[in-house]
């Protein structure tokens, strides 16, 4: 007996690393003090002696039952970028700005191309954020998860001057509400998804004109990552005065996390386009309209809140980093939370 028969392969483990090498490369920062392959990943941060007070912002999470779409379509090299995404972009939310990641992959079975297509989607989510891939872990589970399954968590650290936060406490009434596109559903409410649309290639490979591709190329699409919409903003001189990450609990649970109490977002649900695939699912599953807005992104994956004379600076700053804005609503004096009209 040796511990490649007992399930867990020493040889493809080293594979896998040689393979996703080129992907982490891509992604280095001038900061990086370490290389593949350490122990732990090494992070100068000598830039923090330019800020007032220096303060690091995190963020931890998973791509969750999204990922059952990528085993179905065997379709491994985008689900990263949703990992990334979720974490970083909570971040940008913060007013931070990321400066690593690590990831950890936990599979039945270690096949090394399948593992480096994962980690190259992981490295286009850190090109995309700016933030450096340092380190991460791949872990064979032989007889606790299928051969053929796998699971995807990150974690990423950013750093932001205290006075720089975004925290909602300086809201006033009339303020502007800007929304950034989603790209589709993002990486939330595939639990329900899987509920509303067969789980079978079929289905998925299906093509629909109205999303011009298949249900599954549609539901794979990653998340956007806002983290150089953010920092457009900040550079063009525009104060974001609140910012919400549109995820899971979609308007109702996340646009009210960035209000200060006595202050009340009012959304008007037709100042921009809801896409095509959330009119499918809430078709197919005879869902009403609240819980669609209570559960996915509809179309926004970012909200902030800017005073009336930035708005059109804002706007303009957030075309120039490539994303689509839309002014949604505004702020009220009233009781804390939202309402779509």
């Amino acid at each position: 007996m040796d511990y490649k028969k007992a399930g867990v392969d020493i040889e493809a483990g080293y594979k896998s690393v040689e393979l996703m090498k080129k992907h982490v490369q891509e992604t280095m920062r001038s900061e990086v003090l370490s290389g593949l392959g350490g122990f732990s990943g090494a992070f100068s941060m000598e830039r923090v002696k330019q800020m007032e007070k220096p303060t690091l912002v995190s963020g931890t999470d998973g791509v969750g039952t999204k990922l059952e779409l990528a085993f179905l379509m065997d379709k491994h090299d985008s689900i990263g970028i949703d990992c990334v995404a979720m974490c970083v972009n909570d971040i940008a939310c913060a007013g931070g700005e990321p400066l690593f990641f690590l990831d950890y992959i936990a599979c039945g079975k270690n096949y090394p191309e399948k593992i480096a297509e994962i980690v190259k989607g992981v490295a286009e989510g850190c090109k995309q954020s700016g933030a450096a891939l340092i380190g991460g872990e791949t872990a064979e589970h032989p007889g606790l998860m299928p051969e053929e399954e796998y699971d995807l968590a990150g974690f990423a650290v950013g750093i932001v001057d205290e006075k720089d936060i975004i925290t909602g406490k300086d809201l006033e009434e009339g303020d502007v509400l800007i929304g950034m596109a989603s790209s589709g559903v993002h990486s939330n409410g595939f639990s329900l998804i899987r509920k509303v649309f067969p789980m079978e290639k079929e289905a998925l490979n299906t093509y629909y004109d109205e999303l011009g591709t298949t249900l599954g190329e549609a539901l794979l699409t990653p998340t956007r990552i806002y983290v150089k919409a953010l920092k457009s903003l900040k550079d063009s001189g525009v104060l974001v005065k609140a910012c919400s990450h549109i995820t899971g609990g979609g308007f109702y649970e996340n646009i009210p996390r960035m209000l200060p109490e006595g202050r009340h977002a009012v959304i008007e649900k037709a100042s921009y386009p809801v896409l095509p695939i959330f009119g499918m699912i809430a078709s197919a599953g005879q869902i009403e309209e609240k819980m669609m807005y209570n559960t996915y992104n509809m179309g926004l994956g970012m909200l902030i809140a800017v005073a009336p004379s930035e708005a059109e600076r804002a706007m303009e700053a957030i075309r120039a980093a490539g994303e689509t804005p839309y002014v949604v609503g505004k702020i009220v004096n009233g009781e804390k939370g939202v309402t779509l009209c």
